[in-house]
């Protein structure tokens, strides 16, 4: 679990926070195997039994003081008492992880028999667009594929397919046999027939390792479904052009049903993989992708405030209903068409999911982003619940999860890998502040319940083995991370023990909210007023400005923050989120599909990646076994003062390396597979959550565009993308100008 802050000190009182201009709050990745520093947790039994404060809730922590009978909560500072349990427990301290550590990781005991435990498999469902392209459909099966060497032994798999009708497959037989279901074309629609009257699950839902042949046999029968068999199934031909045949909504609802109802039996949850090749244009949930010409051609009214809202409350009502049935959905959307994902987002998202988009087939990392997914550990049925010392309190939270409609702080999380990040801010409870005594330090308690299943391998060493050969079992478990805080005496201080990294998530979740609320003009507004008031508020705390004859002197305000290190990116960094694709305009031809992908993404990753996405790292090697400078900032004169030959440059998507147009010719290129250059690449690419695409390019020979486009500081920040003098340098000016209005 890594928790970062945007202050490793926190402000005093309310009116030192505020006038800091910072923004107060913490990430936190609570599936991350490690902490921040690299440290794993303690691992431990009988977390049912670890004490909890009878006032606050807070478990018990190795901040709380022990005596022999009792202990002080380090929350809020109420003395409990001990059970003669945990008396004889703590008598023998270094036995226990909670005693040990304030990061701890314990299991917990599940509730129902062990045998149902046993039963519960993963269960892996594939929903495949037929309305679609021979090359979509190589895609999809590439990509499906992967994800049948990615699955552990034991787990179910089940086919279906989408178009006017929704197909599902028997892959138990010695052929693979499809049963067709047409969809109705009506709006309030829902199929004529029950999918379980159709086939039932568990003629379905396939064991991988004895039908994988079989599944794949069954995914090379799939064929698009002909514009002769569209038109007269949906009925709305014109001449042999397709007006509908896409049942996405219909598919998805009977789906989620059809598997919920063995929801705690047959499993504890089920993934849907719903591959798309265009917006959902039939029957119930279809979407109206007229509304994305009329915005283009319309001058009236502000087009990124009108494509960033969901158009009907379908997908997010059908997410409601897939948590309940324990089904998490992942949306592949491989199409340059606009599909209207600022509707379709909510049932991915809400449900534990993820929202991936490619527009093209050719050099789509579908089937890469797939293994990788399936490949890696994640915990389901997650519960995250943040606790604070009494003199602050969780403000807004941000991240992909549903909150919790009876208790406040708790977040409900349906699937969470070790790179899900979330996000909260924090606001004073009282004027009073923190106490100036070094006993009452700010205190946070993050604990984070989640369950995992543990393949049959993991089993042997347990006396169960001999039970549960084959089947998979369910452990509960309980992680719990508690920190304590100093508190800055100063603003200097303060601004000293800043993160910036942190500060951008915060940023970022902000203006996100504020485009989908109030448009990208607003959070465009929001994040340059920010950074005003942040550069006021350091220059008057800082005592840099003289003011004379009533007014100060430009020349005297720092907008670089030369006297803090700490601040110091932060210009760059707001600079650089001004000119990212998730605050363009739509007029610089922005897809608002890719701008809820983006949004999306952005939303859910750690820090440091985060920094990647918005400002990319740019580094440069004088050989491809030796690297010059590990930092450069994004301009051409960067480029040409470095005289490195070699640049390196990762944007987290994508990562390009450049040959500079003065590179000596003998330079091998591309780098040879066993340089140093080469090993740092494929370290990157094995840490991703995503496959970032690798570009290699030589100035003066390759077009050059894709790699000059992230020189972004020569670039005017407010639209055109023209190459200007005066980016960045102007920017920082305009700031100057408005810090010196807002003194005033």
């Amino acid at each position: 679990m890594a928790v970062r802050a945007t202050v490793s000190r926190f402000p005093k009182n309310e009116d030192e926070q505020e006038s800091s201009g910072l923004p107060w709050g913490v990430t936190v990745t609570p599936f991350a195997s490690k902490d921040e520093n690299g440290l794993s947790p303690v691992y431990g039994s009988d977390g049912d039994l670890l004490p909890r404060c009878e006032n606050c809730y807070a478990y018990f922590n190795t901040y709380c003081e022990l005596d022999q009978w009792a202990w002080n909560c380090s929350l809020c500072g109420t003395l409990n008492g001990l059970t003669s349990q945990a008396i004889a427990r703590y008598s023998h301290p270094r036995s226990c992880a909670e005693t040990m550590s304030s990061f701890i990781d314990l299991e917990l005991s599940m509730e129902g028999s062990e045998e149902e435990m046993m039963q519960a498999c993963p269960v892996y469902v594939a929903a495949v667009d037929l309305s679609s392209s021979e090359e979509f459909l190589e895609l999809t099966k590439s990509a499906l594929q992967a994800a049948l060497e990615a699955l552990a032994p034991g787990s179910l798999f089940g086919l279906a397919t989408f178009s006017h009708k929704m197909g599902l497959y028997d892959v138990q037989g010695p052929i693979p046999v499809v049963k067709n279901v047409f969809i109705s074309p009506d709006t309030e629609g829902t199929l004529p027939i029950e999918l379980e009257d159709v086939m039932p699950l568990l003629q379905f839902l396939a064991p991988v390792e004895t039908c994988k042949d079989r599944i794949t046999a069954a995914l090379d029968t799939l064929r698009p479904t002909t514009s002769w068999e569209r038109t007269t199934g949906a009925g709305q031909g014109l001449e042999g052009v397709l007006m509908g045949g896409r049942g996405f909504g219909v598919a998805m609802e009977a789906l989620v049903k059809y598997i919920g109802s063995e929801y705690g039996n047959t499993f504890a949850l089920a993934r849907v993989f719903a591959f798309m090749s265009g917006p959902p244009d039939y029957g119930a949930g279809q979407l109206d992708t007229r509304r994305y010409g009329e915005q283009y051609a319309s001058k009236g009214e502000d087009a990124d405030r009108a494509l960033l809202p969901e158009q009907t409350p379908f997908y997010k009502d059908l997410a409601v209903v897939a948590v309940q049935a324990g089904v998490c959905v992942d949306i592949f959307a491989v199409t340059n068409e606009y599909t209207d994902l600022a509707s379709l987002k909510f049932l991915s998202i809400e449900s534990g999911g993820s929202l991936f988009l490619y527009s093209n087939t050719d050099d789509s990392t579908l089937p890469q982003d797939m293994y990788r997914m399936l490949s890696r550990p994640y915990a389901f049925g997650c519960i995250l619940r943040l606790r604070t010392s009494s003199e602050f309190k969780p403000g807004h939270s941000y991240g992909h999860f549903f909150p919790d409609p009876q208790y406040e702080n708790v977040q409900h999380i349906i699937c969470c890998d070790s790179f899900a990040t979330y996000a909260y801010d924090f606001d004073f409870t009282s004027t009073t502040g923190f106490s100036r005594y070094a006993s009452e330090q700010p205190v946070l308690q993050i604990a984070f319940q989640y369950t995992v299943v543990v393949p049959p391998e993991e089993l042997s060493a347990s006396s169960l083995v001999s039970a549960s050969r084959g089947k998979h079992l369910l452990k509960r478990r309980l992680r719990i991370r508690t920190l304590q805080f100093g508190t800055a005496r100063n603003m200097n201080e303060l601004y000293d023990s800043v993160d910036p990294e942190a500060v951008l998530s915060i940023l970022v979740h902000k203006v996100i909210l504020a485009s989908l609320e109030q448009g990208v003009q607003e959070g465009r507004m929001l994040l340059h007023d920010w950074l005003v008031i942040l550069t006021a508020q350091y220059n008057d705390a800082s005592e840099i400005v003289q003011f004379e004859n009533g007014g100060s002197i430009a020349s005297q305000i720092d907008v670089a923050f030369s006297q803090c290190p700490q601040l110091q990116p932060l210009p760059r960094l707001v600079f650089a989120l001004l000119r990212n694709p998730l605050l363009r305009f739509h007029e610089e031809g922005v897809h608002p599909d890719y701008r809820i992908y983006l949004q999306c993404l952005c939303s859910a990753l750690e820090p440091g990646s985060l920094h990647r996405v918005i400002y990319p790292v740019l580094m440069s090697y004088s050989t491809p076994d030796k690297q010059a400078f590990p930092r450069h900032s994004l301009s051409h004169a960067a480029l040409i003062t470095s005289g490195s030959p070699i640049f390196f440059l990762d944007a987290f998507t994508t990562l390009i390396v450049f040959y500079s147009s003065t590179a000596d010719p003998t330079l091998p290129f591309p780098p040879p597979q066993d340089c140093l250059l080469r090993s740092t690449i494929n370290k990157l690419k094995q840490e991703r959550s995503i496959t970032p695409k690798l570009f290699f390019i030589r100035g003066g020979q390759d077009d050059a565009s894709a790699f000059e486009n992230y020189l972004i500081e020569e670039q005017d920040v407010d639209g055109s993308g023209f190459t200007s003098v005066m980016g960045f340098v102007s920017f920082l000016e305009d700031v100057t100008q408005r810090v010196m209005e807002y003194m005033k």
